[in-house]
């Protein structure tokens, strides 16, 4: 609660705004009253501290659509930005000329069928000839040799006949994945390219359930994960999908909860970061890849920390520290090594003591 505790700073305060206005200056009005002084002591409970950091969401799976045939497009079967099941026809190119050389090569297959059965007819009238010895046995020879060149024939037939019907195919392109299709990026009547790199690309779609979100980790972060791995405290996310929560730009708390399940395999030398992934379930398909997010990963297992609000916590250039009342009620300065939020708490991991109590002003009790 509010104590005297620093009343002699705003005493001191006051006595030096009177010599100012006694100074031969006219009076001056007077301000506002000194704000209370308000102590509390540091708490010490069990805490499971969660690390903050900023991501960004990602598809699963990313498909350009493309065109494994050449020809022309005939028609758009989907509406632009819709979500699409895997499978779903999406575009049929004309497939009048694949139609055509499919029904040329059925038809070359029926020959080299029919040229395979008057071999074996000829072989076979030919081996019993030849039992008389009525025939050379070079004839027989040549013989078998037709009916091997029929029986190929028949082979080469029908793997043309397949690669005609694949072709055939092709001219219907469906969704090769679930998820959010994009605009068409070209339209009916369109000459379009096909079964090259440089295809032409038709459309993209991402998957949206489940999503990736992706994050980067400082080394000292990584050194830290990978202290607490050794010493038994809290297992890599290399080999445990340690719990991660996520929240919307315009959401409180972290309602989504998702695990880890990739960390890159090393730091990279611009950044100094190492690649961190999580994946969450997205039933209602509210996460959209692309989106910035808050993440919270794991830090570390449930454990005794001490906390004070995160208001009593000051800056001096890059040092943090806080005023603590010793002997006396004198405020003494004091470093301190912050941890991550507890709720409206900050856990302090160096240089303050339970039940030691900090000063500051208009600061809450708790």
């Amino acid at each position: 609660g509010t104590v005297p505790v620093g009343r002699y700073v705003i005493a001191g305060l006051l006595l030096v705004a009177v010599a100012l206005n006694g100074c031969g200056g006219p009076a001056r009005p007077a301000g506002p009253g000194a704000p209370a002084v308000t102590v509390v002591k540091a708490l010490q409970k069990e805490v499971t501290e969660w690390d903050d950091y900023t991501g960004r969401l990602a598809a699963v799976d990313e498909v350009d659509v493309r065109a494994q045939v050449s020809g022309y497009l005939e028609s758009i079967h989907f509406k632009d930005g819709q979500i699409v099941k895997k499978g779903d026809l999406l575009f049929i190119i004309d497939p009048r000329p694949y139609q055509a050389v499919l029904d040329r090569a059925i038809a070359g297959e029926k020959q080299a069928e029919a040229g395979q059965s008057l071999a074996d007819v000829n072989l076979k009238r030919t081996q019993e000839l030849a039992k008389q010895k009525v025939v050379a046995s070079q004839d027989l020879d040549d013989q078998r040799s037709k009916q091997l060149q029929a029986a190929a024939s028949v082979q080469v037939a029908q793997a043309e006949m397949k690669a005609a019907q694949l072709n055939l195919d092709f001219t219907r392109i469906t969704a090769p994945v679930s998820g959010r299709i994009d605009r068409h990026l070209v339209s009916e009547g369109n000459l379009i390219s096909g079964g090259a790199a440089a295809a032409t690309l038709l459309t993209t779609i991402v998957s949206l359930d489940p999503i990736y979100a992706y994050f980067e980790a400082d080394e000292q972060a990584y050194l830290k994960y990978v202290r607490l791995d050794r010493s038994g405290e809290r297992q890599s996310s290399r080999e445990k999908a340690n719990p991660v929560r996520l929240a919307l730009a315009d959401e409180d708390g972290f309602p989504h909860e998702g695990r880890m399940n990739f960390v890159q395999n090393r730091v990279d030398v611009n950044t100094a970061t190492i690649q961190g992934r999580a994946i969450f379930e997205n039933p209602d398909l509210l996460l959209t890849p692309g989106q910035f997010v808050r993440l919270q990963l794991l830090g570390s297992p449930p454990h005794q920390a001490v906390l004070i609000p995160d208001e009593a916590i000051l800056s001096d250039q890059s040092q943090k520290f806080v005023w603590v009342i010793g002997a006396e009620n004198k405020s003494e300065y004091r470093k301190v090594k912050p941890g991550p939020l507890n709720g409206v708490l900050r856990v302090i991991r160096e240089g303050l003591k339970h039940n030691e109590r900090v000063v500051g002003l208009g600061w809450r009790s708790f």
